[in-house]
């Protein structure tokens, strides 16, 4: 299976994308911002491919099995990110959420201030890709392709 991150629109502290499941849209996803370098909690993964895998320890893990104990079973995490570990697909709706991380959303706006971008519905939409791809995950048949595509704003 394919997943392919496209990189839309910039923010002041965000990036907002659209994530498609073999070339079907599947929902937005919010990172942080774009840097020539990513730190840690801090900057979006780089443009590249990464293999999906599943974490079974940490924090992360234990909340979400007791958050989601008919379908959680393990964290979804994007593999291979040099010098990076634990770099999760998981649920949320602003910059401050994702920790580096890739938050996944039904829909997206401007925040109050309009310098960043803010996705919501993120439990349904994390429900709803989890269970669409947690098996290919399980297998190890999920690769993600993380690419610019952005577009002018109004």
């Amino acid at each position: 299976m394919q997943l392919t991150l496209k990189r839309v629109r910039q923010g002041k502290e965000s990036t907002l994308s659209e994530l498609y499941r073999d070339g079907i849209f599947q929902c937005y996803v919010l990172e942080d911002s774009i840097r020539d370098s990513k730190v840690k909690g801090q900057t979006c993964i780089p443009i590249g491919s990464y293999k999906l895998g599943l974490n079974y320890w940490g924090g992360m893990n234990t909340a979400y099995k007791k958050r989601f104990p008919d379908i959680h079973q393990g964290m979804i995490e994007i593999k291979d990110i040099p010098n990076f570990s634990m770099v999760y697909m998981h649920i949320g709706n602003t910059h401050a959420d994702t920790s580096g991380c890739l938050l996944v959303g039904t829909y997206f706006h401007k925040s109050t201030d309009g310098t960043d971008y803010e996705v919501y519905q993120s439990t349904q939409a994390y429900c709803e890709f989890y269970n669409a791809i947690i098996e290919k995950v399980k297998k190890g048949e999920v690769t993600l392709r993380i690419e610019h595509a952005f577009v002018n704003m109004p």
